[in-house]
C-alpha cells in the first residue's frame, strides 16, 4: 500500500470550496475585531473605516477582472449573482423581450433560474454541447433572435473543468445585440479574464471558490449598458441593486484573494497542470479503461473528471477515506441520478457513475498526487476484481 503523506487528509475537492488562504484570512481578521463598523455609517471613523476597507476591496475585484470598480455590485455568493443577473435583466427589459439562451451544462443556479423564468412566460433555449463539452459557436448564433434579451454560458464548469470560448461568444452576443451573462465562479482567479476584451456584460463570481471566505461574491453589471432589476430591495446599498449590510470581513477577504491570485495565477496555473496530467499519467499507467470527461486541452489546469469502468464511484470514494473527492456537483450531491453535465456530454449511465471529479488545488503537493493515484489505482483494481466487467 503507498505511504500516506505526513497529514491525514488530502483534500481534491477545490471545485466544491477551496481553504482559505492564511494570508486572507489575516487580512479579514481586524474585520471581526476592532474594525467592527457597517460600511453604510457614515457618521463617524468606524462606519468610515469600514467603507474604505470595501471600496478598497472592490478596486481590487474590480482590477483582476478588468473592470471599473462602480461596476462591482457585491453579492452572497455566485448563485445571488447568478440569479441576478438573470432575474433583474429579464425584468428590467420585459418590453424588450422574452427569450434567453443558455448551455445544457450550466450550474444549477443558471438552470434553475432560467427555468423560474420560463413558468412566468419567457421563453429559454437551452443548447446542447458536443462529446467534449464545448458550444459550438454557429448553433449559438443560430439560437438568438430579435426577442433575445441575453446568453448565459459559464467560463468553467464545476464538474469537467471544460473552459467555454468566451470570447468568441462575447463577440456573437455584441455583434447581435444581446446581454452576455457568464457564470465565473470555477474560473475567476484562475484563469485570466478581462469584460472588456471578452466582451462580457454580467459576470458571477465566488469568494470561496479563490481561497477566499464562503458568503462574498460579486456581479460584474456593465452600468452604461445593462438595464438591471434589484432582487433585493431595502436600504439601497450597492446603488440600488442588492440591499443589505455589506458582509464586510468577507469583502476584505475576496479582494485580499483577489490580489493574490491576480499576482500568482500563470505560476500557480502552470504548476496545478503538471499535478494534473502527473496525476492522468498514473491512472493510465496503472489501469485499463479510464476515460477523462471532457476536453482536457480546453479545461481548467486543477481539474480531472475521470471515469473508471466498472467501478461504482460512490463505492469507490468509500474505499478512499483519507482523500477528499467527489462525484458531481457539491451543490447537487445529495441527488442520485448521474450528473446532468456527463448527460449532457452524452455519457452513459453506467460510466456516468463511474466518475470522480479529481480538483487541484494551491496547496497540493506532488507527493499527495503519487499518494492519492497509488491509492485509486490500488482500489479501482480491488473493486473490479470483485465485479469483472473489462
Amino acid at each position: 500500500m503507498p505511504h500516506s503523506p505526513a497529514h491525514q487528509a488530502i483534500y481534491l475537492d477545490h471545485h466544491a470550496t477551496t481553504p482559505i488562504d492564511p494570508r486572507v484570512l489575516a487580512a479579514m481578521l481586524p474585520f471581526f475585531g476592532p474594525k467592527f463598523g457597517n460600511a453604510a455609517s457614515r457618521s463617524h471613523r468606524f462606519g468610515w473605516e469600514a467603507e474604505q476597507a470595501v471600496e478598497f476591496a472592490r478596486k481590487r475585484v474590480a482590477a483582476i477582472a478588468g473592470a471599473t470598480p462602480r461596476d462591482i455590485v457585491f453579492t452572497s455568493g455566485a448563485t445571488e449573482s447568478n440569479n441576478l443577473a438573470i432575474k433583474g435583466v429579464a425584468e428590467a427589459n420585459a418590453s424588450k423581450g422574452n427569450h434567453l439562451v443558455t448551455v445544457a451544462t450550466e450550474h444549477r443556479a443558471v438552470l434553475d433560474a432560467v427555468r423560474h423564468l420560463e413558468r412566468l412566460g419567457y421563453t429559454v433555449t437551452v443548447l446542447p454541447v458536443g462529446a467534449d463539452g464545448l458550444l459550438d459557436l454557429d448553433r449559438l448564433r443560430a439560437a438568438i433572435r430579435p426577442e433575445t434579451l441575453l446568453v448565459s454560458v459559464m467560463c468553467a464548469n464545476n464538474e469537467i473543468g471544460v473552459i467555454q470560448p468566451i470570447r468568441e461568444i462575447g463577440s456573437i452576443c455584441s455583434e447581435k445585440g444581446v446581454l452576455f451573462h457568464c457564470d465565473a465562479a470555477q474560473a475567476f482567479g484562475k484563469v485570466p479574464l478581462d469584460v472588456n476584451a471578452d466582451r462580457i456584460d454580467l459576470m458571477s463570481m465566488s469568494a470561496h471558490k479563490m481561497y477566499g471566505p464562503k458568503g462574498a461574491g460579486a456581479l460584474y453589471v456593465r452600468r452604461r449598458k445593462v438595464q438591471l432589476a434589484a432582487q433585493m430591495d431595502g436600504g439601497g446599498h450597492e446603488s440600488g441593486l442588492r440591499s443589505g449590510t455589506l458582509n464586510v470581513p468577507s469583502i476584505v477577504g475576496f479582494g485580499e484573494a483577489c490580489a493574490l491570485c491576480s499576482a500568482e495565477m500563470l505560476e500557480e496555473s502552470s504548476r496545478l497542470g503538471g499535478l494534473r496530467d502527473r496525476l492522468l499519467r498514473q491512472f493510465v499507467a496503472g489501469l485499463e479503461a479510464v476515460t477523462v470527461n471532457g476536453s482536457l486541452e480546453h479545461r481548467l489546469p486543477g481539474n480531472l473528471n475521470v471515469s473508471f469502468a466498472g467501478v461504482n464511484a460512490e463505492t469507490l470514494m468509500m474505499s478512499l477515506p483519507e482523500v477528499a473527492l467527489s462525484s458531481g456537483s457539491a451543490c447537487s450531491s445529495a441527488v442520485a441520478e448521474p450528473s446532468h453535465v456527463l448527460r449532457a456530454l452524452g455519457i452513459g449511465q453506467d460510466l456516468a457513475h463511474s466518475s470522480i471529479r479529481f480538483g487541484l488545488g494551491r496547496f497540493n503537493t506532488a507527493e499527495e498526487i503519487d499518494f492519492v493515484a497509488g491509492r485509486v489505482v490500488e482500489s479501482v483494481k480491488r473493486l473490479r476484481a470483485f465485479t469483472p466487467v473489462l
